[in-house]
């Protein structure tokens, strides 16, 4: 079946008969990667993707928290699992002709979430995805991808789940890069200490069908400049709110601020202000810090 393609305020939606398959994806944006040269004030593609009618795997789902820590068996999605949902749309996108940075050695540094209500597991959902745009960094630019999740037949409503995710292509920057994010304050208490088998990324990449390189093997990860693979920001994300809990309806703002090195030790930590982070095990310098909220009116 064919995709299909309409006009929405300006913006074409190209509407999916079905979620595309990750592999030809990953290899068409392999090969892309070494012909772009990313710069923040790059055109990005213009077309909102649309996945309509999406069930969710059950059996997936459950592979998923339990590699997350989430609990099984629940008929509602983990606030963190559209995400998953919406990567495959994410990738078209990203490895497609027009999209400005290379697909290979992005880094994923920041994302908020907003749910409005629920998701049962067993519902149906309309998805979509979209470029918001680039912007620099003070390591390279970055870009923006937004997801909403709707109830099937509602492509025009109020979504129930909404991400603002960005994504960074490292490169030399000059002096208008702007300056360095201002650093954490005071570390937050410690509650567990986790340590992280060096195929934590192997794990989540088999669930969530990210196969970055940098997560996978040392190897890989060093083609990228790391010494080690790291883990996908995602599964940290998701572990922390795991242990964390979130309402029903509820904002999360997340900001991945250093990787975290396969395999290692490190400490989540949390207070009683829906503030938590995810801390080196050597110092106290955190490599994500993230704060649950209730959502925007």
């Amino acid at each position: 079946m064919a995709d299909h393609q309409h006009a929405r305020a300006g913006t074409p939606d190209v509407v999916l008969a079905r979620s595309p398959a990750l592999g030809p994806l990953l290899a068409r944006g392999a090969l892309r990667s070494p012909f772009r040269r990313p710069r923040p004030d790059a055109r990005v593609p213009r077309t909102r993707l649309v996945l309509p009618g999406v069930r969710v795997d059950l059996a997936r789902l459950a592979a998923y928290e339990r590699v997350c820590g989430f609990a099984t068996g629940e008929d509602a999605l983990p606030v963190t699992y559209p995400h998953v949902l919406g990567f495959p749309l994410a990738m078209r996108l990203m490895s497609g002709r027009h999209f400005p940075l290379p697909l290979l050695g992005l880094v994923h540094t920041s994302i908020e979430i907003t749910r409005r209500a629920p998701l049962p597991a067993t519902g149906t959902y309309d998805l979509s995805v979209r470029v918001a745009g680039t912007a620099p960094h003070r390591r390279g630019t970055e870009a923006a991808l937004v997801t909403e999740l709707r109830c099937a037949g509602e492509l025009t409503g109020q979504p129930l789940w909404e991400s603002r995710s960005t994504y960074l292509a490292r490169h030399r920057t000059g002096a208008a890069a702007p300056a360095a994010a201002p650093t954490a304050g005071e570390p937050l208490p410690g509650v567990a200490e986790w340590r992280l088998a060096g195929d934590v990324g192997r794990r989540y990449g088999a669930v969530s069908g990210d196969r970055n390189p940098i997560h996978l093997y040392p190897l890989t990860a060093r083609l990228f400049g790391f010494r080690q693979a790291i883990a996908h920001g995602m599964w940290t994300a998701a572990r922390c709110l795991a242990a964390h809990g979130t309402p029903d309806a509820v904002r999360v703002r997340t900001e991945f601020r250093s990787p975290v090195p396969l395999p290692g030790t490190v400490r989540y930590a949390a207070d009683g202000t829906g503030r938590f982070e995810l801390r080196r095990d050597d110092g106290p310098g955190a490599h994500l810090t993230g704060e649950v909220l209730p959502p925007a009116t």
